[in-house]
């Protein structure tokens, strides 16, 4: 994504460190797989879509709207065949290169993020990875894993929460009840209504991660948090979300956020905790600075000082 330096980073720094690779393909070689998907096809997987979520009225067979479901099957059936094909277990995709395609993937990324996949929006390689990892460590725990951002704060004097969501791309591993599958206006990448699947994120302990590239060294940054059910309905808000609050409180998580240089995207799960992350930053030789209950301000920029001294010094030690 243009001018989005945050979801940008050193690629060979990161296959060096982690071993995964991050390549990228053009959206014409995506498109001629996602034309060539037959009509068979497509009638079978939006039987699949009625059978599994409340799709809405006008996005059924006979609606008014059923062809954008059409589209929709056909570009997961793309997508999923250009992935496989492609040996690749997680990518991204941007609002600002759809050429070819008639709508930004909404419904299609979010199951294959059901199905293990990762995925970041705006060309963030990075996240999409952290959710690939989380997928990964999850499997066979109960809860899930997604893509996340925070999208809007309650600035609430008795109560400060966060509402996390994304345009379209939230993950139905994290919903607390059965997914209704609608059709909404997106107000950018020129392109026509996408459809997604609707719903709110159940309630509990959860983990926002995120990964930096500091240009010395990588960062893993966990936020500790405890998600709870919408305090309020969400009329206007027609995409997945999740509704939670900070440990050790909103002013302190959002405080040292900022000063760990913290991204907006982040990968969220109910299944993954602070110590696999923690471990995952031990193998790879990274750094990780965690946000929970016991954190004060003062107490983290002074670990984040003491890190960026070792960082430093421990590859001459043969640390790293």
């Amino acid at each position: 994504m243009r001018q989005v330096a945050v979801t940008d980073g050193d690629k060979v720094a990161a296959e060096a460190r982690f071993g995964f690779s991050v390549n990228t393909h053009g959206v014409g070689d995506l498109v001629a797989v996602i034309e060539a998907v037959n009509d068979a096809s497509i009638d079978a997987l939006c039987a699949e879509y009625e059978e599994t979520y409340d799709v809405s009225s006008v996005l059924r067979k006979g609606g008014d709207r059923h062809a954008i479901l059409r589209y929709n099957a056909r570009q997961e059936i793309g997508l999923r065949s250009f992935l496989e094909e492609g040996g690749f277990t997680g990518f991204s995709d941007t609002f600002e290169d759809l050429h070819g395609l008639d709508q930004l993937p909404g419904l299609a990324v979010q199951r294959l993020m059901a199905d293990g996949y990762g995925f970041a929006g705006e060309g963030d390689w990075k996240t999409a990875a952290v959710v690939r990892a989380m997928k990964v460590i999850s499997d066979g725990l109960p809860g899930g894993a997604s893509f996340m951002e925070d999208y809007t704060y309650e600035l609430n004097p008795s109560g400060q929460l966060v509402l996390g969501s994304h345009m379209l791309e939230v993950c139905p591993s994290i919903a607390a009840n059965r997914p209704r599958l609608e059709v909404h206006p997106l107000g950018i990448g020129g392109k026509a209504d996408p459809a997604r699947l609707v719903f709110d994120a159940r309630a509990g302990a959860a983990v926002n991660v995120a990964l930096m590239d500091l240009g010395n060294r990588f960062r893993f940054l966990v936020n500790e948090v405890d998600a709870i059910k919408p305090p309020h309905d969400l009329p206007k808000l027609p995409v997945a979300r999740a509704v939670w609050k900070c440990r050790p409180d909103f002013k302190t998580a959002v405080g040292a956020w900022i000063y760990a240089g913290g991204a907006h995207h982040t990968g969220y799960s109910y299944a993954v905790t602070a110590e696999h992350i923690e471990d995952l930053a031990e193998i790879a030789g990274v750094e990780v600075a965690v946000i929970d209950a016991e954190t004060t301000i003062r107490g983290f920029r002074q670990q984040l000082r003491n890190d960026e001294i070792y960082y430093h010094i421990a590859p001459g030690l043969g640390r790293l």
